[in-house]
Formats: structure tokens, C-alpha cells, sequence
């Protein structure tokens, strides 16, 4: 696979898109303390002009919309972008497993041919385009047989609707079972420097059959932003409250390591959020990595990191910086 910091192949596909990507997540404003859609389209706006071509996004973040904010701040740019959207977290049916409760809707993981279908019309309204970049399967629904799914996408993919086809949230079993079923095109997973699981899990697999990876929460939640100090505190409907990844004592040990890292920002002129970023599209593997920005000067700051290189040797320090200071914590279920 192509590692340049600019444009990079998506598995066999013939897409392309920007190392760094803009997530969408908290623009739904679900879990996030509520969203600002001006903020939200001038922050991508900003991206785009920044050269962030890939803007990754689904139907639950918001139930709508986010999708929706996508779809107004691309209006008169669709050629400039490459969009991501998922399937299969529904509440329209109640088919599928219940996964959890958003805004008073039930929402199921259901990937079943005819609710794939009308997820993807739905998607597509909202976006206000006609075809979707990479379409992804967003959570993993035991209750439809992999091949059912994989033939659907696989049929989208034929029909037009579609240009490449993704899988998020997949054990190394269900992502055989789905490469068993046709050409799979990237994975979307969890990976940071404090989130490593797919390094020895996915990755091999992706190396193996040519599949991208696009890494989510590449800043964990904005805790390796370097934005956030001890005393941060978390409100409302907030999903990092009460997370003990962002209790205070964890927090002082992220402020120690980018205390530690500080000086290769420096030499780069780049934030401690860049380096971080950097340093996750250098890692073996990663194709693109997903960054939330909720304004404009995140937006732009997040684009910046795709001018940084790093040596090997700068690398190796921001290595052993995080063997030091950033020891495992697990998340909030």
C-alpha cells in the first residue's frame, strides 16, 4: 500500500483518499454534550480545504445528523471528497440484537439484505449524493450470516451505489469470514498509541489479502490531544465522564508523556496533537487515521499533521516515551 502522508490506496479498491481523515462522531452530538452545526460545517469545510479529502461518518452518530451536516457542508464539492458512512446499527426495525438506546430510539445491530438497502437510500438522502465512497458495516450483527451481508455489499458495489467495501468492530475470525465471502477493501477499527490490539490481530490480515486500515479515535478520545489537563472535568451526557481513562491520575501520566514528547513537537513546529497524529499514519499498517474536530482550528490543526515526517529515530523516542508514561488503562465499557 501506498504511505505517503498525502494520498494513500484503499486495499484494491480504486479509491483514494487523504492519510489523515475528518470523523464526524462528535458532530452527531450524541454522547458529546450536544453539537453546533455552523462550528460543525465550517470544521469541514476547513478540513477540505486543508486537503483532507476523506470524511468519515454513519446514521447512529446523531441518529442522522451528522450525516446530515456532512451532506450540507459538501454541497458544491462532492468531487472533492471521499466519503465514508456505515450500516447496520438501525432503528427502523427491530430485527437484528439490542445494542443500546440513543435520543429514545432502540437501536439494533441488523445487517439483513433489505435493511443494508434502506440504510444505504437513507445515507444517501441525507448526504445528498448518489453513491457512497466506502461503505462499512458498523458493529457486527451475529443474527445475519456474514455471506447474506457480504453479497449484498458485494451487489451495491456492482450496482453503482458503492465503491469500496469496509468492516468495523470485527474479530480476526469474522474479518476471514467476510474476505472468504469477496474482496473486502479496509477495516475500520480502534487503534492509538494507548489502543494497539489490531497490530497482532487484524493487521496480519490486512497485510496479507491487501486491505487499508483507518484507525478511529487515533487521539482516544481527544486524551493524547494534549488539550486536556488533570483537572479537566466532564459533564452531562459526556462519554468520556467517568471513563478512568480520563480520571485525574491517568491524566497526569498523559500530561508527563507529552511533557516528554514536547521537544520533537518543537523541532517540528507542530502541536502535540500533530505529532500524534503523525505518528499513528507512520505506524506499520495503518493506512488513514480518523480525527474528530468540532471547529474549525481543530479542523485545520488535525490537516496540518500531514506535513510531518518523522525519523526513525524520533519514532523510537515517542516509543519509549509511551512504554514509560502511558500505561494500559482500559476504557468504559
Amino acid at each position: 500500500m501506498a504511505k505517503s502522508n498525502s494520498t494513500r490506496a484503499m486495499g484494491r479498491s480504486d479509491v483514494a483518499a487523504s492519510a489523515i481523515g475528518l470523523g464526524t462522531w462528535a458532530m452527531g452530538g450524541w454522547m458529546w454534550g450536544g453539537t453546533d452545526e455552523a462550528k460543525s460545517v465550517a470544521a469541514i469545510r476547513a478540513s477540505i480545504d486543508k486537503g483532507i479529502t476523506l470524511i468519515d461518518t454513519a446514521p447512529a452518530y446523531g441518529l442522522g445528523k451528522a450525516e446530515e451536516i456532512v451532506g450540507q457542508a459538501i454541497a458544491g464539492r462532492r468531487d472533492e471528497v471521499v466519503i465514508a458512512t456505515k450500516c447496520g446499527l438501525v432503528w427502523h426495525t427491530d430485527k437484528g440484537n439490542h445494542f443500546f438506546d440513543e435520543l429514545g430510539q432502540r437501536v439494533h445491530r441488523h445487517l439483513g439484505r433489505e435493511s443494508i438497502r434502506h440504510e444505504l437510500e437513507q445515507s444517501l438522502r441525507r448526504l445528498r449524493t448518489d453513491f457512497i465512497d466506502l461503505y462499512i458495516t458498523h458493529w457486527q450483527d451475529p443474527t445475519t450470516p456474514i455471506a447474506e451481508t457480504m453479497a449484498t455489499l458485494l451487489d451495491l458495489k456492482k450496482e453503482g451505489k458503492i465503491r469500496a467495501i469496509g468492516v468495523s468492530n470485527v474479530s480476526a475470525e469474522e474479518l476471514k469470514a467476510y474476505v472468504a465471502e469477496g474482496q473486502v477493501d479496509a477495516i475500520q477499527e480502534r487503534y492509538s498509541m494507548i489502543d494497539r490490539e489490531i497490530e497482532s490481530s487484524l493487521l496480519p490480515i490486512c497485510r496479507q489479502h491487501d486491505i487499508a486500515s483507518l484507525s478511529y479515535s487515533s487521539l482516544a478520545l481527544g486524551l493524547l490531544s494534549g488539550k486536556i489537563g488533570p483537572n479537566r472535568v466532564f459533564e452531562g451526557d459526556d462519554l468520556r465522564k467517568g471513563n478512568p481513562r480520563f480520571a485525574p491520575d491517568n491524566l497526569k501520566r498523559v500530561a508527563a508523556f507529552m511533557a516528554e514528547i514536547d521537544p520533537v513537537a518543537v523541532a517540528h513546529q507542530a502541536s502535540l496533537a500533530q505529532l500524534v497524529i503523525a505518528w499513528t499514519i507512520a505506524q506499520p499498517g495503518i493506512t488513514y487515521a480518523l480525527c474528530g474536530a468540532r471547529d474549525s482550528d481543530q479542523a485545520v490543526d488535525n490537516a496540518g499533521a500531514a506535513g510531518i515526517v518523522l525519523s526513525s529515530e524520533e519514532v523510537k523516542r515517542i516509543d519509549r516515551a509511551i512504554a514509560q508514561h502511558l500505561a494500559p488503562v482500559a476504557a468504559a465499557a
